[in-house]
């Protein structure tokens, strides 16, 4: 299937990196469009990519030679598959004075090889991950309302007023999912799409990297996880669902996490004097394979559907990634959720300050959506808290409260 290529938000980003560094690292999920984005930046540079059948060129059992062979400007697709070129790329890199932009290398598993990379490299490697299509890529702009809203909330406001929206339907948008692959599919194949990705995750990239002895086992825990997006996570209760240990469900889950398909959120527990949940919450990396896996044949069977609000938290929280990944500033992702009971989605720790992020469905937000912000100021009167944010379906951004906004979640 070819890939649907629109500008990507990393782009210069990646491009600014690649002057700097000897070696960038582009990671993501199969099929985020990791290989169709580098052929169109660096449409001269040799270009390899391997397989976990083949070695490729002899790269395996004679990496120098290989290298020597592919010179630099190099990209080298899906390095996992050769792990032991990443000592001979670093003696190359050592022996040109580690130039800037010797290698683009990309991963599709966060798992041993990449961790390699990092060590073997550091200081010579820059790490960039991709994810599916923005909103802002769907609607071909390169717009990032998240970085001018941490900047200044009047401006932010100023500039709204003529601000575009993503002109798709939420529901249409959740139930197909982000991947590129997907963007020009009729609606009668996009089953067949997720169900091929399923299976080609499950028999080839999980199978690689984790010692999975019931494959059949494996394939309904994903589908389990599906439905537990946007929630905290019990590995005990976990193992349970499905008859399996809690040491199990837990090195599942982080093979999930190493292949990009899952994204966790730690709780936040800036005052350990205060019961505060300790249980991750996750996140799947594309609501589009959550649909798939809860049988949701058509975008209007997901209005009444008990993963509606959760899906659609879950896709705000990637949304805010990745804009996150393209502006540059470190930040620190959280949850957080009282021992009462009060909670609040998302906490972005920027500079030591604290964001918080609700995300409704409503499209008439009141104090009480935000009540958990509320809460969270209450319990850590010390620390020092930015402006909040309650995603929904307001038409455009307003104050909800002195210290909150409602804004747009299809605004771009």
């Amino acid at each position: 299937m070819q890939d649907m290529f629109k500008n990507r938000l990393i782009s210069e980003r990646l491009q600014r990196m690649a002057d700097h560094f000897p070696v960038t690292v582009v990671s993501g999920a199969r099929q985020v469009g990791k290989t169709t984005l580098l052929k169109q930046l660096y449409p001269s540079h040799d270009y390899v990519v391997f397989d976990p059948s083949m070695d490729i060129e002899g790269a395996r059992k004679d990496p120098d030679l290989f290298l020597r062979n592919h010179p630099a400007p190099l990209i080298l697709d899906e390095i996992q598959y050769a792990p032991e070129l990443v000592a001979a790329i670093k003696r190359t890199v050592d022996r040109n004075n580690a130039r800037p932009g010797q290698f683009i290398l990309t991963g599709s598993q966060q798992w041993q090889v990449l961790k390699t990379l990092s060590e073997s490299l550091a200081g010579r490697a820059v790490f960039l991950d991709l994810q599916g299509f923005s909103l802002q890529e769907l609607s071909e702009t390169t717009s990032c309302w998240l970085s001018a809203w941490l900047d200044d909330t009047e401006q932010f406001l100023a500039w709204s007023r003529t601000a575009a929206c993503f002109e798709g339907d939420l529901r249409g948008w959740l139930w197909r999912g982000s991947l590129p692959g997907l963007q020009t599919l009729p609606d009668d194949l996009v089953a067949d799409f997720w169900s091929g990705y399923h299976r080609t995750y499950v028999e080839r990239d999980a199978r690689l990297i984790g010692e999975i002895q019931d494959w059949h086992e494996f394939g309904r825990f994903i589908g389990l996880m599906t439905a537990l997006t946007a929630k905290e996570i019990n590995y005990s209760q976990l193992g349970r669902e499905i008859g399996i240990v809690p040491a199990t469900s837990k090195r599942w889950l982080r093979i999930l996490e190493a292949t990009y398909q899952w994204f966790s959120l730690p709780a936040f527990s800036g005052n350990p004097v205060k019961r505060v949940s300790s249980r991750p919450k996750g996140h799947l990396s594309d609501t589009g394979l959550a649909c798939y896996h809860a049988r949701l044949s058509s975008p209007a069977a997901l209005a009444s559907h008990p993963l509606f609000g959760a899906l659609f938290e879950s896709a705000m929280v990637q949304e805010l990634r990745k804009q996150m990944a393209c502006i540059a500033r470190p930040a620190a992702w959280y949850h957080w959720r009282s021992g009462g009971g009060a909670e609040v989605d998302l906490l972005l720790e920027i500079d030591d300050c604290l964001y918080p992020f609700e995300f409704k469905l409503s499209s008439n937000p009141t104090r009480r959506d935000i009540s958990g912000i509320a809460a969270l100021k209450a319990a850590y009167p010390n620390r020092r808290f930015g402006h909040g944010a309650l995603v929904c379906a307001v038409e455009r951004p307003r104050w909800v409260t002195d210290d909150c906004m409602a804004i747009p979640w299809n605004l771009i």
